[in-house]
Formats: C-alpha cells, structure tokens, sequence
C-alpha cells in the first residue's frame, strides 16, 4: 500500500487553535481521531506507531492535541487539564464536526482512539455526536471517566487493557457492566499499562484494526 499523504492542520474549536496532523492513505475507507492520553501528544512514537497499523487497514487518521500550546504548558506544571474530561470531550466533539466540513474527510465515517484519560473524553464525545461517531476503541483507557455518559454510548466499543495492569482491568470490566451498546473487553496477555513488551502494541493495532474496520460503515 502507498504511504499516506500527510498534512498539518488548524482545528478551530470554541474559540480554541488546536494542532493536528492528518493522515490519508489512498482510498481510505474511515477515518480513527485519536484522543491522546494524560501527558501524551500528536508526536509521540507510541501513537504515530498505531497510527501507522491502522493505515495498512485503509484507515485515514488524525492525531490531534487537545490543548492548545498555552494550556499545555500549564498543564506540564499543574497537570491540571489532562484530567478535564469535559474540556477534552468538548474538543473531540468539535473536531468531529470540523472534519464533517473538509473536502478531504467529509465522507468518510469516523472512530475514535482513546488511550488513558482520552478513552472517557472519546465516549462522552461519542455521545455528543452519535450520528457521526461509528466506532470507539479503549487503549489503556479510563472509560469510567465517562462516567454517566456511558449509559448513552452507541457506537460499539472495544476495550483493550493489558494483563498486568489489574486497576485498569477493573475499572474497564465497571465500565463494561455500564455500557449498553455492542462491547468487547480483550486483555492483552503478559502486557503493563504501556504495551511496551514485544508484541502487545502489535496486538493491540490488530485488535484496534479489525473493530473498526468492521464497524466503520463502507459508503
């Protein structure tokens, strides 16, 4: 498969500039917005590396920082809005909608990547944008920070959390029980919170791959 053309992007939301950068494979057949998790950002190797998987499944992605270059300077100090779910989901909510508006993106279905804190402000967006939002993986992730909002999710949603990572397990399996849409929960054998043993990243982008390819509508 060719490489995928990439561009920086400008997302305007709510009055704040947010950086991205989208990738688009030829042909793609959806688009995965990630929601990166505390601390972590567009650039980082683990993200570009999934991000590279789901290309070779024909899936157009934009990794985007959900605070603005103020904001993450504060938080690099204060850490005080890594853990604004709120805040990250109304973010995610207008990116969804800007990629609704680009000649490039307009048509292709979308998913959304949590990892960490990012998976609760993916599934509250998923709710703020049911008809736009077809699929949500959990990489890792808080999905317990939705909170409330879980009862209303419809995309169908993976959960992946690693085997030595025993309070993310539980928290996902509190989750799971408060979910209604269709839901999976895999646990990624000998894998930390990280995935950073041989293999597991590769099992998770495998797992990530197949959801949303099966569940990304074809237009």
């Amino acid at each position: 498969m060719a490489d995928p053309t990439e561009r920086s992007v400008l997302v305007e939301v709510q009055g704040a500039t947010l950086r991205g950068d989208l990738l688009m494979p030829p042909g793609a057949r959806g688009l995965v917005l990630f929601a990166h998790g505390s601390g972590s950002g567009r650039h980082s190797p683990r993200n570009r590396f999934v991000a590279a998987g789901l290309h070779e499944g024909g899936l157009a992605t934009l990794l985007i920082d959900l605070l603005t270059e103020d904001e993450e300077r504060v938080d690099q100090v204060t850490r005080q809005h890594r853990f604004d779910i709120e805040l990250l989901a109304q973010r995610l909510a207008g990116a969804i909608g800007w990629l609704g508006e680009q000649g490039d993106s307009r048509e292709l279905p979308v998913g959304l990547f949590g990892a960490s804190t990012g998976a609760g402000a993916a599934l509250i967006a998923a709710t703020r944008r049911p008809d736009d939002v077809s699929a949500v993986v959990s990489r890792g992730g808080r999905p317990d920070l939705a909170g409330e909002a879980l009862a209303d999710v419809r995309a169908p949603t993976l959960l992946i959390v690693g085997e030595r990572d025993p309070t993310v397990i539980e928290l996902n399996q509190q989750a799971e029980r408060k979910l209604v849409a269709e839901t999976r929960l895999e646990i990624v054998p000998a894998a930390s919170h990280l995935f950073e043993e041989p293999g597991a990243l590769e099992l998770v982008i495998r797992l990530a791959r197949d959801w949303f390819v099966a569940h990304l509508p074809r237009g």
